[in-house]
């Protein structure tokens, strides 16, 4: 039992819906706390309205309230619940942090005699007002930037006057760096001035003196009641001051420290956290270091919670910080509990890295036309990855590759840019593609001191990049044929893809591929195992690197693999990679249900992900986790080590789906629905044939591959038109046009950023009703888990709408046509596993607009909704274990769900807030209604008429 015997039942509070600045790694922190809990005979009590997660799943917790997060619905909980002794706030970022500060001004928590733990509210108030935490600094010796608190607009003028320009305005009480910047003139300081006291709310800012160029660090930290403290991971971020840590490429461990200032930097951290109160759990600092020999230091800020960066910290070093947190907020301390996964040392112990972690965030500024794409103080991105490598080189590739954007890594793909001035205006207004830039400005010839200059990046780093770009030339001088094995090694050693290898060879993937296998140049397995392998690790968590042979005494020779194959029978699963809008979290739940059923079947199951904020990446949710590039060489590798029975890839979003033709290619098994039927829902052209066989109707429509087909295809479709690309996600590219003009730019434009692209073109159906369906079929029966419909009508993409479940005012002849449809549609594609279908209603009949084979955004929320654990079927029908006549379905759900999109426009002001067919929301919450009277259900339906974007 833990070592505070009172705490019987403690609520969690989680972070609400996914928000720029406040993602999926706070679901992450809460899973993993539920967990760690509830091993210790705890009853956990969760509060959280984001249906996506696999947080808010049944089974994480004794009570998940899927309930607005206010001081209202923690009232309804507690009353529910008189047995609650303790509250847990530090693992659902700043929104808990907030909401357990409201409660506890309100008096709440007293009330209801309930305990803070994990951290107090005194440490949270003082790291939080800018003033109280310099007061404190400045009292224990630790050194900050210039800085001083405005909460009046004169008051900001008169602090900008005395400090001079450039100053950091940052805004207190606020998450992500919400009205953060830096202002250079004095012209733009009464705007930024006034948007930063509005946004705070207590309505104050803090004015520092800007520390531009200076190197940015983070440790994690943490901390038992005993005072043991121990630091977890040090991250250094290769961006230096002046752009958000959640929007930098952060690298751990630190690579351009000394030795004796990360003492010092260690040292100061501690002071730091022992003197903002008497707490147990994690922490966050976040220190500058001036770039020249002297290494001052000074603090940044403090989070006395789990950080964003605490999930990085984890998944980077092996050691599930949330989870010894919630631990030591029970009163354990750091030498009575495991290593988790070594099992056989302590937690009280600083993890060893013998590889190089790079974490690079994704940002989606295409779905925000006219934003801004400067990264600055407030952060912009979506989501991240991490690559893992056993050098900065092999890790930054990978990280690279991992992104998802058309990228093979750095350099060698013909895609980067060559005109002087354009790269050195991107290098000087930092840029989301500035990992990139920086390769191009080397092979444009621009000097490692040039760029130094203009990004203040440590020397290291460039060096790092230019040793790439000399690589890269010198194997240019090469053909295949020519190439020496030692060179081949080297370039896979510091990352290189095979395909980047190729362009630079002038050849095929493929002809780079097998003269590695013929030379052995073979993928290695490494475990991330805390210690560097000083003890022997329980835990099948890998990465990938190359290794040069070693010579037996017998003259034989070997390369060390530590994934060892079993002759169990295994499943592949492939993750979603990082998270963007139109492909989020939902997956990650999908995806770790879908390994969760397969264990359940007997299989062993793997998963391959690249993502460090989410569940289906922690180390022990698949039996074996490879954290790698979910790009085709790094799985086929994988592959061809593990040989499963076969690869799930309909539950990983379109980055999965993406891989199925190429697995189909190589004759991997595709398990669950067949690479042909993706194929053909995907191909919009072939899809309309078969729904035309079938009798079923659809807006018209006709594919255009150029805008003369397109414009001659207008006179008989009709304005409006709907112009759609195929292969996309999140309605990439959609739009609605009203004229020929329009029409021919769109198309333009599309063709020009996606090439060779098939596009369809539909008559749009003006003020008709949306709706869309879910299903699991088995090839025979067809089991539909929900019909929502949607408030908004047709034509705003189905992921900003607001949807109820069931639907709310479609007569029995329109359900009916929606339920035959599904029905025949899932059958025609010979759909093995799930299906989702969306409608369009116009005058009660039901045309179809698109059909998805595979795991959509919406199968969490209805399984939420109703209870019942549907991936798990969907999953033991594509394994074919099971038939869909097996299961007892029996959904349960008083009144309505709504699905409730959220958006972060906050984060781009000036950005056309209008939606259309492409999605813009990062995140969602569900409401549960009693009744069709109800004031947020009317207050939404009045506003469904919202203009569409054309």
């Amino acid at each position: 039992m833990p070592k505070n015997n009172d705490l019987k039942s403690i609520l969690i509070i989680g972070s609400g819906p996914i928000v720029i600045g406040q993602a999926c790694e706070f679901d992450y922190s809460g899973t993993q706390a539920l967990r760690s809990l509830r091993e210790d005979g705890i009853e956990t009590i969760l509060i959280n309205s984001n249906p996506a997660t696999i947080m808010t799943d049944p089974s994480m917790a004794d009570h998940v309230y899927l309930k607005p997060l206010t001081t209202k619905s923690i009232i309804d909980i507690l009353k529910e619940h008189p047995q609650i002794d303790a509250v847990l706030p530090t693992m659902g970022g700043q929104t808990a942090l907030n909401l357990c500060i409201e409660a506890d001004e309100k008096g709440i928590w007293s009330d209801f005699d309930v305990k803070l733990i994990g951290v107090d509210i005194n440490a949270i108030n003082i790291t939080e007002d800018r003033e109280q935490f310099r007061e404190l600094m400045l009292k224990i010796g630790v050194p900050m930037a210039p800085q001083a608190t405005a909460t009046s607009f004169l008051r900001g003028k008169e602090i900008a006057q005395d400090f001079g320009f450039p100053l950091v305005i940052r805004a207190s009480y606020t998450l992500g760096g919400a009205g953060a910047g830096i202002v250079y003139k004095e012209e733009d300081f009464d705007e930024m001035l006034t948007r930063g006291l509005e946004i705070s709310p207590i309505h104050e800012v803090m004015i520092d003196k800007a520390m531009m160029g200076w190197k940015e660090y983070e440790l994690e930290l943490l901390r038992d009641k005993n005072d043991n403290v121990v630091i977890i991971c040090t991250i250094e971020n290769m961006d230096p001051m002046g752009i958000h840590t959640g929007d930098s490429i952060t690298v751990a461990p630190a690579m351009t420290l000394s030795d004796a200032t990360f003492q010092r930097m260690r040292d100061m951290a501690i002071k730091m956290m022992r003197s903002i109160g008497d707490f147990s759990g994690g922490c966050n600092v976040q220190f500058a270091v001036s770039p020249d020999d002297k290494e001052d230091i000074i603090a940044i800020e403090i989070n006395p919670r789990v950080s964003r960066s605490s999930a990085l910290a984890s998944k980077a070093t092996g050691y599930p910080i949330a989870k010894i947190a919630s631990k030591l907020a029970l009163g354990y301390t750091l030498d009575e509990l495991d290593n988790q996964i070594t099992k056989t040392t302590s937690a009280l112990f600083e993890p060893t890295l013998d590889y190089v972690i790079v974490k690079i965030p994704r940002w989606n500024f295409d779905k925000f036309e006219g934003s801004d794409r400067t990264l600055g103080l407030q952060m912009k991105s979506v989501g991240e990855v991490m690559g893992i490598g056993r050098s900065f080189q092999e890790a930054l590739q990978k990280a690279t590759q991992s992104l998802e954007i058309k990228r093979n890594g750095l350099g060698a793909d013909g895609k980067g840019y060559s005109k002087y001035d354009t790269i050195i205006e991107k290098l000087t207004h930092a840029s989301w593609d500035r990992v990139f830039v920086i390769y191009d400005a080397i092979q444009l010839g621009i000097p490692l001191s040039r760029i130094h200059e203009i990004t203040k990046i440590d020397m290291w780093f460039l060096k790092q990049y230019e040793e790439l770009y000399t690589l890269e030339k010198e194997i240019s001088n090469y053909k295949i044929d020519t190439l020496s094995k030692e060179l081949l090694l080297e370039a896979k050693q510091k990352g290189f893809a095979d395909r980047q290898i190729a362009y630079m060879l002038g050849c095929l993937e493929s002809q780079v591929y097998n003269k590695r296998d013929e030379l052995k140049i073979n993928r290695v397995y490494k475990l991330v195992d805390t210690c560097a392998a000083e003890f022997k690790a329980q835990t099948p968590y890998y990465y990938s690197t190359f290794e040069s042979e070693i010579e037996r005494v017998d003259g034989t020779t070997y390369v060390e693999n530590e994934s060892v194959v079993t002759d169990k029978k295994k499943i592949i699963v492939l993750g979603s990679g990082p998270n963007r809008i139109g492909q989020g979290i939902e997956f990650d739940y999908c995806c770790v249900h879908g390994v969760l059923a397969a264990s359940e079947c007997g299989y062993e199951t793997i998963m391959i992900n690249c993502n460090p904020e989410t569940v289906s990446t922690d180390f022990d949710i698949a039996d074996k986790l490879y954290f790698e590039p979910v790009f085709w060489e790094h799985i086929y590798d994988i592959i061809r080590h593990e040989k499963p029975e076969g690869v799930i890839v309909q539950l990983g979003g379109q980055t999965a789906l993406k891989l199925a033709e190429k697995l189909e290619r190589y004759g991997v098994k595709i398990l669950g629905t067949s690479y042909e039927a993706l194929d053909l829902a995907e191909d919009r052209g072939s899809f309309s044939t078969l729904l035309q066989e079938n009798n079923i109707p659809y807006p018209e429509f006709g594919t255009a591959e150029t805008a003369d087909e397109a414009l001659a295809l207008a006179d008989e479709l009709d304005f409006p038109i709907l112009v759609r690309p195929s292969y996309v996600l999140g309605g990439q590219g959609m739009k609605i046009v009203i004229n020929k003009k329009e029409l021919e730019s769109t198309v333009v434009d599309l063709l020009r950023k996606i090439p060779n692209n098939k596009l369809l073109l539909d008559h749009y159906l003006d003020g008709a009703i949306e709706a869309e369906a879910d299903a699991i079929c088995d090839g025979e029966n067809v089991y539909i888990i929900g019909i929502m419909e949607h408030i908004e009508p047709c034509g705003i993409h189905s992921g900003d709408s607001n949807a109820l479940l069931p639907p709310f005012n479609l007569g029995d002849l329109v359900l009916q046509q929606i339920k035959d449809h599904t029905k025949k549609i899932a059958l025609a594609l010979k759909t093995v596993g799930l299906i989702n279908i969306q409608f369009a209603i116009k005058e009660d009949k039901v045309y179809i607009i698109e059909a998805n084979p595979r795991a959509s955004r919406t199968v969490p929320f209805i399984a939420k909704a109703y209870g019942e654990p549907y991936v798990n079927y969907a999953t033991k029908v594509m394994l074919g274990e099971k038939k869909v006549t097996d299961f007892e379905f029996n959904p349960h759900l008083e009144g309505y769900a709504i699905k409730q999109p959220v958006f972060s426009f906050n984060k781009f002001p000036k950005v056309n807030k209008q939606l259309g067919p492409e999605m813009k929301s990062t995140g969602e919450s569900i409401l549960f209604i009693k009744d069709l009277k109800d004031d947020d259900f009317y207050d939404l339906y009045a506003r469904r008429k919202m203009y569409l974007t054309k």
